[in-house]
Formats: C-alpha cells, structure tokens, sequence
C-alpha cells in the first residue's frame, strides 16, 4: 500500500492523498518499492507529488504465537465452562425446589385431611359433652389446645386457621432450607445465562432506576454507532467527495453533532450516581461499610466502597475488549490491504496500563489505545470527582454544592479560553478537529456530569413528586425542545466570530445536558405525556441494560465490516443506511455475548460479597 500526497494548482487547490494497492513479488520491500515510485514520477510532477508512506506486508503475524491471543482464549474456555456449570446448577436446583414443592403439598393436602378428621371427631365429642354444662375437658387439636368446650365456632375456626398456618410455616421452613445457598454455590449462579438473561430483559424496573434513562441510552448509542459507522465507511471509499457533498445538506447535521450524544451519557452518568447514592445513603445501606466508624474515616470507606465497585463492574468487560482490539487489529495490519484506522496495534502492547487506570485521556491521541474508550476514562475520572462530592455532601452540603459550582465555571471558562486561542469554530471544523485539546479532555467534557449530579439530587430531594401548573409544563416543553433543536441545526451554514464559537464550544455542551434536565424531571413527575411513553418503554430495557458492552464492541464490528473488504465502499445514502443499520444488530447481539459472559457476573458477584448481605434464595 502507498500513499501519495499531491499538492498542484492544476489539478486541485489543496493537498490530497491518493491509496495505491500494489501487488509486487515478495521479495520487493517497502524501500523498494518507495524507490520505484521516486523513479516513476516525471519530471512535470515530480515537484507536486510526494510519497508519503510504503507499508508493505513482510511482517507476518502469527496469532498463535501472540501471548494476548492466548489469554484471550484461556479466559473465554473458562467463562464458558462457568457459564455452563452455572446454568446446569441453576436448572438442577430448580427442578429441586419444585419436587420439594410438590412433596411439601402432598404432606399439607393429607396432614389437612387428618386434622379436619381429628376436628369432627372433638365437635361430635363437644355434642355429647354439651348437655352437662359444667364438663370442661382440654381437647387437642393438632398444636391448639382448647381449654373450654364451650368455644364457638369462630374460635373453631381460627383453630384450623392457625393449625394450617403451622404447616404452611413448617413446610416452608423445609423448603427455605433446602434453597439456602452458600457463597461458592452463589458465586456459580452468578454465571447462570437463565438468570442473567432474565435480569437483562426484565420488562419491570426497580424502585430505585428512573425508567427515562433507558430510553434516553438506548436511542443515544444508536446515535453514536451512526457517526462512528459514517467516520470509518467514509475514510475507506472511493468517493470520499461524497462527503462534501452531504455535509452540505441540513439533516446531516445530526451526524455532525453527534458528539452531543456522548454528553447525554455524561449527564446521564452523573444523574444515576447522585439518585443512587442519596437514595441508598437515606435508606441506611453505606453503614454496611461504615459500622464502627465516622468522620473522615466513614467518608473515606464510602468512596472507596463506590471506587471499588465500579471499577470492577467496568474492568473486566472492559480490559476483555481491549485484548481483542490489539490481537484483531494486528491482524489487519499485517494482512488488511487497508491502513488500519489507528495505530492500535502498536499502543495497546505499549500503553495498555493507561486504560487499566483510565487515564488514557491525559496523554497524546496519537498513543491511545482503543480511540474510542476515551469516554470511558472520561466517565471514570468524572466518577470519582462525583463520589468525592456526593461523600461530602452527606455531611456538608453547601460545601459539595460550592465545589459544584467552581467546577461547572473552571470547566466553561477552560474551554473556552482554549478554543479561543486555537481558533477553533464549530460550525466549519470537523467536530473531531481538536481532538487531543477539547473533544476528550475531561476538564472541557465535565459540565454535563455536573448538571446530572443537580438534577439526580432534586429528584431524590422531591422523591420524583413535583406539582407543576400546565403553563409551566407547556414552557419547559417549548424551551427544552428550542434548546436541543438549536443545538443540533442552529449552525447550518453559520458564521461565527471568534468569541462567538469559543461561547458555543465552552457552554453548548452543558446546554444540551439543561435541555435533556427537562425531560428528564418532566417525565419522572408525570409530566412526559407520550415522551416519556416512548422513553419508558420496556422493549428498550435490554438494550440500555447492555449498553456499555455495545459502546466497547461497536467500532470493532465497524473495523471488522471495512478491512475484511477487498475494495473500498463506493458511498451513497442506500449504502450508509443499510451499514448502519447492519452494524445496530450486530453490534448488540455481541453485545449481549459479552454482557452474559463479562458483566453480569461481575454484577451479581459484587452484590453476593457486598458486606452484610442477606442469604441469597433461588
């Protein structure tokens, strides 16, 4: 493959890069071949042309010689074997616990019959004793004793009521302990797929989850799976001035933003972990991780309970991921007749540690593994700022709502400052222009977390119950939609003016998270109408339940679509929707893969080893 930049006032006003795929016998290497080309140039070209780069494919990489291949296979044979000896347990206790039940039925049923014999026999011998009034004989039926054989019938009654409930209470008893399970049985349930498939397509949600959210994630990672497919598709085409020409048209400013799509999972990030906290905090489980403690001590076992936490829930999905990257992208580059689209198989070998910490944003783009996982470490370290604030709030709010403030602020100003003086203008730039400066750093990136962090400690504040009168209903609609409306197609051929577009790039995005506050708060206090209908519904649960394995498995299946072709995408609209729609399906079935073998175990096992957590009951 050679890449040749050509720079002439003929033949066009700016520097473009044409792909030669040349087939040449083994033994030509890339200097030589970069010589050839020298030698091929005339004399009237030669002078705006340039080889920029030979890549050749005398590197052969053997994947059963890569240690990262091997690791990979190991760990996915084990999670195998757990998954099915998880599942097997689960069906086996199952049919189990149903035996027993039906055992437990049979016993009620005949010790029933029994006692209703015992319970005519004792009313014929009350008969009998009736007529001598002062006879009183103690008279056992089953556990109850009646002391008088004078009792009505009501009491009677409340007797075999009594007696049953006894049963019912011993047979239960049986039963519980049959189902009591130990911490290493737990742990193998942890991998059953029933039940974790179960838990990812529950069509119901927990007290604690407020149901827009689902919606709001599941619609934005369709959003981001539609920009990342039209980024790759349109750098691996023949005619790549098909951009241009759609760039041009109004509705592809949904591609353009797509970048808001991220700040709806920062917003939605720092709502669910202040809702989730408060909630917990107000209900008494953090002093599960506190008891004996207070003061800076407490507070410093609550943030390290909620670091902890997260970071094995997130990791272990995550660093799976990673490993496949590497190995894949190796792959290509030695056998793919495209350029891979990042250097990934040179800095996830090196810099794999950077994503294990989730501090890959600090460093250059150009050493970033996994290009995409710059949210998750984002998100990360947005993570911890918030449980450091949400710790302290539970004693010192003012002091957490002060620090909010000053972050919200430092982030605007910071960004703007740095737009400003890299002249960066949003609506001619490609949104992924500064990238290494603006688009992933998280001091540029922190005001829509803040903004959900507010609105998840109103909701718990007001316990989701808000009164509100139609004309400030029918406001905030108007408002909110103008907002995000405005957002995304407000700059559709615009100018700006230097300090216009720093005061757009510093506050758009916390403005798009006041507008996503809005339908959040209406719909979570009865004021969504057939918004939050749509946001709320249940067949959009699994999806937003599996949401991060599909934001780490996406740009794979979008790699894997583009370098396994022999000739490069000839674009067109039929064309990018059928990829796209291509790429939604098959990223969330592996997703889902992914999900059942890496995350929801993790999940349930973090729950199972949390302190002071109840036995758990098939």
């Amino acid at each position: 493959m050679m890449t040749v930049s050509i720079n002439s006032s003929i033949l066009t006003p700016i520097t473009r890069s044409i792909h030669l795929g040349l087939c040449l016998p083994f033994s030509c290497t890339a200097n030589d071949v970069y010589v050839i080309g020298k030698l091929a140039a005339s004399d009237s070209t030669k002078n705006y042309s340039f080889i920029e780069k030979v890549r050749d494919q005398h590197n052969y990489y053997n994947i059963f010689e890569d240690n990262v291949f091997w690791a990979l296979l190991g760990s996915s044979t084990v999670v195998l074997i757990l998954m099915i000896a998880g599942t097997a347990y689960d069906y086996y206790l199952t049919i189990k616990v149903k035996r027993q039940m039906k055992s437990n039925v049979y016993d009620i049923e005949r010790r029933t019959k029994l006692d209703r014999a015992i319970n005519v026999s004792n009313f014929n011998q009350r008969q009998t004793l009736s007529n001598d009034a002062t006879a009183t004989i103690p008279i056992t039926v089953g556990n109850i004793i009646a002391d008088d054989i004078h009792n009505n019938d009501s009491n009677n009654n409340s007797s075999r009521k009594n007696n049953d409930c006894a049963m019912m209470s011993d047979s239960s008893e049986i039963s519980m302990n049959i189902q009591e399970l130990n911490v290493c049985e737990e742990l193998l349930l942890s991998f059953s797929v029933r039940e974790n498939m179960k838990t990812i397509c529950d069509p119901s949600v927990g007290r604690d989850t407020i149901s827009t959210v689902h919606g709001l994630r599941a619609i934005s990672m369709a959003w981001v799976i539609l920009g990342h497919t039209c980024i790759v598709i349109f750098k691996y085409s023949d005619n790549m001035e098909y951009r241009k020409v759609v760039e041009k048209k109004f509705l592809f400013q949904t591609i353009t933003n797509g970048a808001f799509s991220v700040d709806t999972f920062f917003f939605m990030g720092g709502l669910l972990v202040a809702y989730l906290f408060f909630r917990t905090n107000a209900m008494g489980d953090l002093k599960k991780l506190t008891q004996g403690t207070r003061g800076f001590v407490s507070g410093f076992l609550k943030f390290m309970g909620l670091i902890i936490y997260r970071f094995c829930r997130l990791t272990t999905p995550y660093m799976f991921i990673l490993g496949v990257v590497e190995v894949t992208m190796k792959w290509f580059n030695a056998n793919s007749v495209f350029e891979p689209p990042t250097a990934d198989h040179e800095n996830c070998p090196n810099y794999w540690w950077r994503n294990l910490l989730y501090i890959n944003t600090l460093f250059p783009v150009d050493q970033m593994c996994m290009l995409w996982s710059w949210y998750v470490a984002d998100d990360t370290q947005f993570y911890v700022i918030g449980a450091v604030i949400l710790v302290i709030a539970t004693n010192h709010f003012k002091v957490a709502a002060f620090s909010v403030t000053i972050l919200l602020i430092s982030s605007w100003f910071t960004t703007g400052y740095i737009a400003l003086m890299n002249n960066h203008m949003p609506s001619l730039d490609d949104p992924l222009a500064l990238f290494d400066k603006i688009y992933d750093k998280p001091w540029t990136r922190l005001g829509p977390y803040l903004i959900g962090m507010s609105v998840g400690y109103l909701l718990f504040k007001t316990n989701c119950q808000i009164k509100m009168s139609k004309t400030t209903v029918v406001i905030g609609w108007l408002l909110s939609s103008a907002c995000l409306l405005s957002l995304l197609y407000g700059l559709y051929e615009a100018e700006l003016s230097p300090m216009t577009a720093a005061a757009y790039s510093s506050l758009s995005h916390s403005a798009w998270a006041l507008g996503l506050s809005w339908i959040v708060v209406a719909c979570s206090t009865g004021y969504g109408g057939w918004v939050n209908s749509i946001l709320s519904a249940p067949i959009l649960y699994p999806f937003s339940r599996v949401t991060y394995c599909a934001y780490l498995v996406h740009p794979i299946i979008i790699r894997l679509t583009a370098m396994n072709l022999d000739s490069p995408f000839h674009l067109g609209k039929d064309t990018v929707v059928i990829v796209f729609f291509g790429q939604v399906v098959l990223s969330y079935l592996v997703s889902f893969v992914i999900s059942l073998a890496f995350e929801a175990p993790v999940v349930s096992m973090l729950k199972i080893l949390a302190p002071k957590k109840k036995k758990r009951i098939q």
